[in-house]
Protein backbone atom coordinates (compact mmCIF):
# COMPACT_ATOMS: atom_id res chain seq x y z
CA UNK A 1 0.00 0.00 0.00
CA UNK A 2 1.34 3.31 -0.87
CA UNK A 3 0.68 5.14 2.56
CA UNK A 4 3.08 7.98 3.38
CA UNK A 5 2.69 8.10 7.49
CA UNK A 6 2.10 5.35 10.48
CA UNK A 7 -1.77 3.80 10.19
CA UNK A 8 -0.79 4.92 14.44
CA UNK A 9 -0.50 8.53 13.39
CA UNK A 10 -3.30 8.55 10.87
CA UNK A 11 -5.38 6.96 13.62
CA UNK A 12 -4.45 9.73 16.13
CA UNK A 13 -5.30 12.27 13.81
CA UNK A 14 -8.66 11.10 13.13
CA UNK A 15 -8.87 10.88 17.39
CA UNK A 16 -7.76 14.63 17.38
CA UNK A 17 -10.73 15.77 14.82
CA UNK A 18 -13.46 13.21 16.64
CA UNK A 19 -12.81 15.31 19.65
CA UNK A 20 -13.07 18.96 17.49
CA UNK A 21 -16.63 17.45 16.77
CA UNK A 22 -17.50 16.72 19.91
CA UNK A 23 -16.76 19.51 21.31
CA UNK A 24 -18.54 21.45 18.47
CA UNK A 25 -21.63 19.05 19.07
CA UNK A 26 -21.61 17.46 15.66
CA UNK A 27 -22.20 13.75 15.29
CA UNK A 28 -19.89 13.27 12.09
CA UNK A 29 -18.21 15.08 9.62
CA UNK A 30 -18.90 14.86 5.26
CA UNK A 31 -15.62 15.39 4.09
CA UNK A 32 -15.40 17.09 0.17
CA UNK A 33 -11.59 17.88 0.54
CA UNK A 34 -9.28 16.23 -0.40
CA UNK A 35 -6.22 17.60 1.60
CA UNK A 36 -8.57 16.58 4.75
CA UNK A 37 -9.02 12.93 2.77
CA UNK A 38 -5.06 12.60 2.49
CA UNK A 39 -4.71 13.64 5.85
CA UNK A 40 -6.67 11.39 7.93
CA UNK A 41 -6.47 8.68 5.85
CA UNK A 42 -3.63 8.43 3.00
CA UNK A 43 -6.83 8.56 0.65
CA UNK A 44 -4.34 10.08 -2.68
CA UNK A 45 -6.44 10.79 -5.72
CA UNK A 46 -7.86 13.36 -8.01
CA UNK A 47 -10.95 12.00 -8.14
CA UNK A 48 -12.32 14.79 -5.86
CA UNK A 49 -13.15 16.44 -9.14
CA UNK A 50 -16.09 14.49 -9.45
CA UNK A 51 -18.38 13.91 -6.31
CA UNK A 52 -16.55 11.96 -3.78
CA UNK A 53 -17.18 12.17 -0.05
CA UNK A 54 -15.84 10.57 3.04
CA UNK A 55 -17.84 10.48 6.11
CA UNK A 56 -16.16 9.94 9.93
CA UNK A 57 -19.35 9.86 13.00
CA UNK A 58 -18.06 10.55 16.31
CA UNK A 59 -18.10 7.16 17.22
CA UNK A 60 -15.18 6.56 14.32
CA UNK A 61 -17.03 4.74 11.59
CA UNK A 62 -15.98 5.96 8.61
CA UNK A 63 -16.90 5.27 4.87
CA UNK A 64 -16.25 6.97 1.47
CA UNK A 65 -18.62 7.50 -1.11
CA UNK A 66 -16.69 7.80 -4.92
CA UNK A 67 -16.76 6.64 -8.33
CA UNK A 68 -15.52 3.29 -9.92
CA UNK A 69 -12.27 4.10 -11.31
CA UNK A 70 -11.35 5.67 -7.39
CA UNK A 71 -12.51 2.06 -5.58
CA UNK A 72 -8.71 0.59 -6.21
CA UNK A 73 -6.90 3.75 -5.42
CA UNK A 74 -8.84 3.97 -2.23
CA UNK A 75 -7.98 0.65 -1.40
CA UNK A 76 -4.36 1.19 -2.16
CA UNK A 77 -3.49 4.41 -0.82
CA UNK A 78 -5.61 4.64 2.39
CA UNK A 79 -6.99 3.05 5.48
CA UNK A 80 -10.41 3.36 4.37
CA UNK A 81 -12.33 -0.05 4.64
CA UNK A 82 -15.57 0.35 3.81
CA UNK A 83 -16.20 2.25 0.14
CA UNK A 84 -18.94 2.73 -1.60
CA UNK A 85 -19.24 3.83 -5.58
CA UNK A 86 -22.18 5.54 -7.22
CA UNK A 87 -22.94 4.74 -11.02
CA UNK A 88 -22.00 7.34 -13.77
CA UNK A 89 -25.54 7.91 -16.01
CA UNK A 90 -27.77 10.11 -17.12
CA UNK A 91 -29.40 11.41 -14.12
CA UNK A 92 -26.98 10.58 -11.58
CA UNK A 93 -27.14 11.98 -8.40
CA UNK A 94 -24.87 10.84 -5.98
CA UNK A 95 -25.82 13.13 -3.46
CA UNK A 96 -29.12 10.63 -3.26
CA UNK A 97 -26.79 7.64 -2.88
CA UNK A 98 -24.96 9.88 0.21
CA UNK A 99 -28.56 10.20 1.50
CA UNK A 100 -29.58 6.65 1.49
CA UNK A 101 -26.11 5.35 3.56
CA UNK A 102 -26.92 7.90 6.08
CA UNK A 103 -30.48 6.63 6.35
CA UNK A 104 -29.68 3.17 6.35
CA UNK A 105 -26.66 3.75 9.30
CA UNK A 106 -29.30 5.22 11.45
CA UNK A 107 -28.24 8.45 11.29
CA UNK A 108 -31.22 10.43 10.13
CA UNK A 109 -31.85 13.06 12.17
CA UNK A 110 -28.26 13.17 13.21
CA UNK A 111 -26.00 16.68 13.30
CA UNK A 112 -23.36 17.10 10.25
CA UNK A 113 -20.50 19.15 9.70
CA UNK A 114 -20.07 19.63 6.03
CA UNK A 115 -16.89 20.83 4.13
CA UNK A 116 -18.16 23.48 1.79
CA UNK A 117 -15.14 25.79 1.33
CA UNK A 118 -14.03 23.22 -0.94
CA UNK A 119 -12.44 22.44 -4.64
CA UNK A 120 -14.45 18.90 -4.43
CA UNK A 121 -17.94 19.97 -3.78
CA UNK A 122 -19.00 22.57 -6.82
CA UNK A 123 -22.04 25.19 -6.29
CA UNK A 124 -24.12 22.34 -8.05
CA UNK A 125 -23.53 19.77 -6.89
CA UNK A 126 -24.00 21.91 -3.07
CA UNK A 127 -27.34 22.53 -4.06
CA UNK A 128 -28.19 19.15 -4.60
CA UNK A 129 -26.75 17.92 -1.38
CA UNK A 130 -28.49 19.93 0.59
CA UNK A 131 -31.66 19.58 -0.72
CA UNK A 132 -31.29 15.67 -0.83
CA UNK A 133 -30.45 16.10 3.04
CA UNK A 134 -32.85 17.73 3.78
CA UNK A 135 -35.41 17.02 6.53
CA UNK A 136 -33.09 13.66 6.81
CA UNK A 137 -29.96 15.42 8.35
CA UNK A 138 -28.45 18.97 9.70
CA UNK A 139 -26.07 20.59 7.78
CA UNK A 140 -23.61 22.62 9.77
CA UNK A 141 -20.53 24.68 7.51
CA UNK A 142 -17.42 22.77 8.97
CA UNK A 143 -15.59 23.94 6.61
CA UNK A 144 -12.29 24.98 8.73
CA UNK A 145 -12.67 22.12 11.43
CA UNK A 146 -9.83 19.99 9.61
CA UNK A 147 -8.32 22.86 7.95
CA UNK A 148 -7.04 24.35 11.51
CA UNK A 149 -5.91 20.84 12.50
CA UNK A 150 -4.04 20.58 9.22
CA UNK A 151 -2.20 23.84 9.81
CA UNK A 152 0.08 22.63 12.64
CA UNK A 153 2.63 19.78 11.12
CA UNK A 154 3.85 16.59 12.88
CA UNK A 155 7.42 16.03 12.96
CA UNK A 156 6.79 13.57 9.85
CA UNK A 157 5.02 16.45 8.29
CA UNK A 158 8.08 18.32 9.08
CA UNK A 159 10.18 15.80 7.35
CA UNK A 160 8.62 16.10 4.25
CA UNK A 161 8.41 19.57 4.26
CA UNK A 162 12.30 19.60 4.64
CA UNK A 163 12.62 17.10 0.95
CA UNK A 164 10.47 19.75 -0.41
CA UNK A 165 12.87 22.31 0.06
CA UNK A 166 15.43 20.37 -1.35
CA UNK A 167 13.85 19.70 -4.34
CA UNK A 168 12.85 23.56 -4.90
CA UNK A 169 16.68 24.73 -4.32
CA UNK A 170 17.50 21.86 -7.12
CA UNK A 171 14.70 23.28 -8.98
CA UNK A 172 16.34 26.88 -9.16
CA UNK A 173 19.77 25.80 -9.36
CA UNK A 174 18.58 24.52 -12.87
CA UNK A 175 17.14 27.72 -13.74
CA UNK A 176 20.00 29.58 -12.85
CA UNK A 177 22.08 27.37 -14.83
CA UNK A 178 19.84 27.89 -18.01
CA UNK A 179 18.58 31.24 -17.63
CA UNK A 180 20.15 33.23 -20.35
CA UNK A 181 20.58 35.70 -23.23
CA UNK A 182 18.50 32.95 -26.04
CA UNK A 183 17.53 30.63 -23.98
CA UNK A 184 13.75 29.32 -23.99
CA UNK A 185 11.09 29.53 -20.72
CA UNK A 186 9.81 25.84 -22.13
CA UNK A 187 13.39 24.84 -21.53
CA UNK A 188 14.27 26.63 -17.93
CA UNK A 189 10.45 25.15 -17.20
CA UNK A 190 11.04 21.92 -18.08
CA UNK A 191 14.42 21.33 -16.27
CA UNK A 192 13.09 22.97 -12.84
CA UNK A 193 10.32 20.33 -13.34
CA UNK A 194 12.39 17.40 -14.08
CA UNK A 195 14.44 18.31 -11.04
CA UNK A 196 11.82 17.87 -8.61
CA UNK A 197 10.24 14.45 -10.12
CA UNK A 198 14.03 13.06 -10.59
CA UNK A 199 14.18 13.51 -6.66
CA UNK A 200 10.93 11.46 -6.36
CA UNK A 201 8.74 14.43 -5.60
CA UNK A 202 5.96 15.26 -6.92
CA UNK A 203 3.66 17.55 -9.42
CA UNK A 204 2.55 21.44 -7.42
CA UNK A 205 -0.86 21.56 -6.72
CA UNK A 206 -0.50 24.79 -9.36
CA UNK A 207 1.84 25.20 -12.13
CA UNK A 208 4.55 27.48 -11.88
CA UNK A 209 5.27 30.78 -12.69
CA UNK A 210 7.86 31.25 -15.14
CA UNK A 211 7.64 34.85 -17.13
CA UNK A 212 10.22 37.14 -18.63
CA UNK A 213 10.35 40.67 -20.47
CA UNK A 214 7.29 42.88 -19.84
CA UNK A 215 5.83 39.33 -18.18
CA UNK A 216 8.26 39.21 -15.24
CA UNK A 217 5.11 41.18 -13.74
CA UNK A 218 2.94 38.75 -13.68
CA UNK A 219 2.43 36.45 -10.92
CA UNK A 220 -0.27 33.78 -12.41
CA UNK A 221 0.54 30.93 -15.05
CA UNK A 222 0.24 31.71 -18.71
CA UNK A 223 0.59 30.16 -21.43
CA UNK A 224 2.96 30.62 -24.53
CA UNK A 225 6.64 30.66 -23.59
CA UNK A 226 9.30 33.26 -25.17
CA UNK A 227 12.97 33.61 -25.48
CA UNK A 228 15.51 35.45 -22.82
CA UNK A 229 16.66 38.45 -24.57
CA UNK A 230 20.66 39.48 -23.48
CA UNK A 231 19.15 42.52 -21.31
CA UNK A 232 16.02 40.82 -19.32
CA UNK A 233 14.37 39.95 -16.53
CA UNK A 234 12.98 36.39 -15.74
CA UNK A 235 10.40 36.03 -12.52
CA UNK A 236 9.88 32.08 -11.31
CA UNK A 237 7.45 31.07 -8.11
CA UNK A 238 8.29 27.73 -8.14
CA UNK A 239 7.95 25.17 -5.78
CA UNK A 240 9.72 21.51 -4.58
CA UNK A 241 6.61 19.26 -3.70
CA UNK A 242 7.20 15.57 -1.68
CA UNK A 243 3.96 13.19 -0.66
CA UNK A 244 2.25 16.44 -1.73
CA UNK A 245 3.78 18.63 0.86
CA UNK A 246 5.19 22.27 -0.77
CA UNK A 247 7.59 24.33 -0.31
CA UNK A 248 7.55 27.68 -2.70
CA UNK A 249 9.82 29.75 -3.35
CA UNK A 250 9.95 33.32 -5.56
CA UNK A 251 13.10 34.78 -7.24
CA UNK A 252 13.48 37.37 -10.04
CA UNK A 253 16.50 36.45 -11.91
CA UNK A 254 18.11 39.15 -13.94
CA UNK A 255 19.61 38.93 -17.03
CA UNK A 256 22.33 41.51 -18.15
CA UNK A 257 23.47 44.18 -16.16
CA UNK A 258 21.23 44.86 -13.41
CA UNK A 259 19.22 47.96 -13.52
CA UNK A 260 19.80 50.28 -9.79
CA UNK A 261 16.18 49.57 -9.33
CA UNK A 262 16.73 46.10 -9.60
CA UNK A 263 18.69 46.32 -6.58
CA UNK A 264 16.63 49.32 -4.69
CA UNK A 265 13.68 46.75 -4.90
CA UNK A 266 15.66 43.83 -4.53
CA UNK A 267 16.99 44.95 -1.28
CA UNK A 268 13.85 46.25 -0.23
CA UNK A 269 12.16 42.67 -0.69
CA UNK A 270 15.23 40.68 1.07
CA UNK A 271 15.02 43.52 3.98
CA UNK A 272 10.88 42.78 4.06
CA UNK A 273 11.17 39.27 3.90
CA UNK A 274 13.78 38.76 6.95
CA UNK A 275 11.51 41.19 9.16
CA UNK A 276 8.35 39.08 7.85
CA UNK A 277 10.54 35.43 8.92
CA UNK A 278 11.81 37.31 12.20
CA UNK A 279 8.38 38.32 13.40
CA UNK A 280 7.39 34.64 12.66
CA UNK A 281 7.37 33.56 16.32
CA UNK A 282 4.89 31.20 18.53
CA UNK A 283 2.83 33.38 20.76
CA UNK A 284 2.44 35.98 17.82
CA UNK A 285 -0.59 36.92 15.26
CA UNK A 286 -0.17 36.34 11.61
CA UNK A 287 -1.41 40.20 11.32
CA UNK A 288 1.89 41.03 13.28
CA UNK A 289 3.95 39.39 10.59
CA UNK A 290 2.08 40.95 7.62
CA UNK A 291 2.41 45.03 9.92
CA UNK A 292 6.51 44.07 9.88
CA UNK A 293 6.58 43.76 6.56
CA UNK A 294 4.52 46.51 5.63
CA UNK A 295 5.75 49.05 7.76
CA UNK A 296 9.50 48.15 6.49
CA UNK A 297 8.30 48.85 2.97
CA UNK A 298 6.33 52.06 4.04
CA UNK A 299 10.02 53.86 5.07
CA UNK A 300 11.43 52.43 2.13
CA UNK A 301 8.74 54.06 -0.23
CA UNK A 302 6.91 51.17 -1.96
CA UNK A 303 3.42 50.85 -0.40
CA UNK A 304 1.84 52.02 -3.64
CA UNK A 305 3.87 49.11 -5.16
CA UNK A 306 3.67 46.62 -2.36
CA UNK A 307 0.44 43.53 -2.30
CA UNK A 308 -2.05 43.18 0.56
CA UNK A 309 -1.01 39.69 1.51
CA UNK A 310 2.73 38.70 2.01
CA UNK A 311 2.32 35.02 1.53
CA UNK A 312 0.35 31.86 3.09
CA UNK A 313 0.27 28.77 5.00
CA UNK A 314 1.63 25.59 2.87
CA UNK A 315 1.08 22.09 3.64
CA UNK A 316 -0.31 18.77 1.84
CA UNK A 317 -2.15 20.52 -1.04
CA UNK A 318 -4.45 19.43 -4.44
CA UNK A 319 -5.00 21.41 -7.48
CA UNK A 320 -5.75 23.73 -8.44
CA UNK A 321 -4.04 25.66 -5.60
CA UNK A 322 -1.18 25.42 -2.70
CA UNK A 323 -1.86 27.91 -0.87
CA UNK A 324 -3.32 27.28 2.03
CA UNK A 325 -4.88 28.57 5.40
CA UNK A 326 -4.59 30.87 6.83
CA UNK A 327 -3.02 34.04 4.54
CA UNK A 328 -0.73 36.32 5.90
CA UNK A 329 -2.61 39.87 5.62
CA UNK A 330 -3.49 43.10 7.67
CA UNK A 331 -4.52 42.13 11.30
CA UNK A 332 -5.07 38.43 10.65
CA UNK A 333 -5.60 37.15 14.46
CA UNK A 334 -4.82 33.49 14.02
CA UNK A 335 -1.93 33.08 16.50
CA UNK A 336 1.25 31.42 15.15
CA UNK A 337 2.73 28.16 16.99
CA UNK A 338 5.34 25.81 16.36
CA UNK A 339 4.77 23.53 13.92
CA UNK A 340 2.99 25.47 11.30
CA UNK A 341 4.49 26.11 7.96
CA UNK A 342 4.70 29.34 5.64
CA UNK A 343 5.71 30.57 2.26
CA UNK A 344 6.78 34.45 2.60
CA UNK A 345 6.74 36.44 -0.27
CA UNK A 346 7.23 39.72 -1.34
CA UNK A 347 6.64 41.45 -5.24
CA UNK A 348 7.56 44.82 -6.13
CA UNK A 349 6.33 45.69 -10.12
CA UNK A 350 6.70 48.77 -10.98
CA UNK A 351 3.85 49.55 -13.66
CA UNK A 352 5.15 52.54 -15.47
CA UNK A 353 9.03 51.23 -15.89
CA UNK A 354 7.81 47.68 -16.42
CA UNK A 355 10.66 46.60 -14.12
CA UNK A 356 9.52 43.99 -11.30
CA UNK A 357 11.36 42.36 -8.47
CA UNK A 358 10.56 39.38 -6.12
CA UNK A 359 11.54 37.43 -3.23
CA UNK A 360 9.91 34.55 -1.79
CA UNK A 361 10.63 31.30 0.41
CA UNK A 362 9.58 28.95 2.66
CA UNK A 363 9.88 28.41 6.41
CA UNK A 364 8.98 26.34 9.38
CA UNK A 365 7.84 27.63 12.45
CA UNK A 366 10.45 26.22 15.67
CA UNK A 367 10.34 26.89 18.94
CA UNK A 368 12.17 30.31 18.36
CA UNK A 369 11.37 31.15 15.33
CA UNK A 370 11.47 30.94 11.21
CA UNK A 371 13.36 27.96 10.08
CA UNK A 372 14.12 28.69 6.02
CA UNK A 373 13.60 25.73 4.03
CA UNK A 374 14.51 26.64 0.77
CA UNK A 375 18.39 27.61 1.42
CA UNK A 376 20.00 29.60 -0.93
CA UNK A 377 21.35 32.66 -0.24
CA UNK A 378 19.03 35.86 -0.52
CA UNK A 379 21.59 38.06 -2.97
CA UNK A 380 19.72 39.28 -6.42
CA UNK A 381 21.05 36.84 -9.17
CA UNK A 382 22.46 38.33 -12.00
CA UNK A 383 23.38 36.36 -14.92
CA UNK A 384 25.93 38.40 -16.81
CA UNK A 385 27.16 37.14 -20.19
Amino acid sequence: MKIHFETDELAARRAVTIANLEHEGLDGLLMFRQESMYYLTGYDTIGYVFFQCLYLGVDGSMFLLTRRPDLLQARQTSVIDEIHIWRDHQDANPSQDLRDLLVSKGLSASKLGVELESYGLTAANSKKLHASLDGVVSLIDASYLVTRQRVVKSAAELEYVRRAGALADAALEEAIRLAEPGASEATILAAMQAAVLAGDGDYPACEFIVGSGPYAQLVRYHSGRRTLDPQDQLTLEYAGVFRHYHAVAMQTIVIGEADPEHYARHTACRDTLLACEAALRPGRSIGEVYEAGARLLGSAGYSEDRFHAFGYSLGACYGPNWMDWPMIYEDNPVIIQPGMVFFVHLILPNSVTGLSQTLGRTSIVGETGAQPVCCRNLDLICKQA
